[in-house]
């Protein structure tokens, strides 16, 4: 299951032991609208590997000012709580797997 992480929950979803992949997306953007269900599946099929969140630019400024998200879809791969990857646009599935699997 993706996970909703606001301003508030951004550290507490951080600490996790495993893997943390966010996704920084906006209502309006199309192409955040063609990367939500691969997210999603991701979410599904990482679930006991990896925690999978959205993070909605809109709603949330201060994380994305944080992490300096210029750019949507932005999505972050974190390890103990520091930044290991990202992916900047959208992509298809497969390289969200292959670059999930490297990291784990």
């Amino acid at each position: 299951m993706v996970l909703e992480i606001t301003d508030e929950k951004f550290d507490e979803v951080l600490k996790s032991d495993k893997l943390v992949v966010v996704d920084f997306w906006a209502e309006w953007c199309g192409p955040c609208r063609m990367m939500s269900s691969i997210v999603d599946e991701l979410a599904e099929d990482f679930a006991d590997k990896c925690v999978v969140g959205k993070v909605d630019c809109d709603a949330n400024p201060e994380v994305c000012n944080k992490y300096g998200i210029r750019n949507i879809p932005t999505i972050l791969f974190f390890k103990n709580g520091e930044i290991v990857d990202k992916q900047l646009g959208a992509s298809p599935k497969q390289s969200m797997v292959d670059k999930i699997t490297a990291l784990l």
